[in-house]
């Protein structure tokens, strides 16, 4: 007779113990998932038991991992990534281009570029649902976790198929409103009378930036937000001066392209796939219509 340690553990037990990773609790866990606190509890203490290991340690403010659930996590996102590239290729089969594909951009082109780009392409192909993560990670599409990437720097990874779109411009701007108030800066030493925004946490690129342009560096910066979409709305606003693609600002007449003499940025542009996804129908349409879209943005 099999115990539960001989069972092999099911798919929700994993999923209920990623969601209390991540939420820190089963009540919160059990909302997001549709389930009762009782219910995510029960797939813990299963899934504990069928692996021989515990998990989790109830603490004064909800569930801490213990150091195996820690070692585990990465693996059961695996699966969950897995789990979700199987639904989206299941979706797909039949006679017309249909099903899921799920894409990854940064926050400034899923918001401001993709929307008009995947309204066309559901308009020809009706049977096409589309998924958006808003990421910048390199593994994305290695682990399965989108199908297609936007991505501002090459991919180096053997196993995918990448196209080189073009390079996007990035430049000084700010809104004619603060101009106003505070002048126009006609040289680089004279934005340090001026509010700057930009990043909060450094990161690789903003590391290679600053090599360049050390004035950007953080202390100097009057908004700070590592969300480029928090910083476009910032010089939108009529905050400061801020970083923002040359083509998107040149469709607000009131943003005005600062020193592009003195600061300018070229930032490749590629899209990139799965090769063992070059023969589905949904991701070479997908694929289509973004090399197309996006190089018609990236031409202006």
């Amino acid at each position: 007779m099999n115990t539960l340690a001989d069972i092999e553990p099911n798919w929700e037990w994993y999923r209920s113990f990623l969601k209390v990773l991540e939420t820190g609790s089963l009540s919160a866990a059990g909302r997001e998932m549709g389930l009762t606190q009782p219910t995510v509890g029960r797939h813990i203490e299963q899934l504990e038991s069928a692996l021989g290991l515990k998990l989790f340690v109830r603490s004064f403010d909800g569930f801490s991992p213990t150091d195996a659930a820690l070692e585990l996590r990465p693996y059961a996102a695996g699966i969950a990534a897995t789990s979700a590239a199987l639904r989206r290729v299941a979706s797909s089969h039949g006679r017309e281009v249909r099903g899921t594909v799920r894409l990854t951009a940064s926050e400034v082109i899923s918001v401001e570029v993709l929307p008009p780009i995947l309204a066309e392409l559901k308009h020809r192909h009706p049977g096409l649902c589309i998924e958006l993560v808003m990421s910048n990670r390199a593994d994305d599409l290695l682990q399965r976790e989108a199908d297609i990437a936007v991505r501002m720097f090459k991919p180096v990874q053997d196993a995918l198929i990448a196209k080189r779109l073009g390079s996007i411009e990035v430049g000084l701007h700010a809104h004619q409103r603060y101009l106003a108030a505070h002048g126009v800066p006609h040289s680089i030493d004279a934005l340090a009378g001026h509010a700057l925004i930009g990043f909060d946490q450094e990161s690789a690129f903003v590391r290679k930036v600053l090599e360049q342009f050390p004035w950007l560096a953080r202390a100097g910066l009057a908004f700070r937000a590592d969300s480029d979409l928090a910083q476009l709305a910032a010089i939108r606003a009529g905050f400061g001066i801020g970083i923002c693609q040359v083509g998107l600002a040149a469709r607000d007449d009131a943003l005005v392209h600062l020193l592009p003499r003195k600061f300018s940025l070229k930032m490749e542009t590629w899209i990139a796939m799965h090769e063992d996804l070059r023969a589905s129908p949904r991701c070479a349409v997908t694929f289509a219509a973004l090399v197309a879209g996006l190089g018609a943005y990236i031409r202006g």
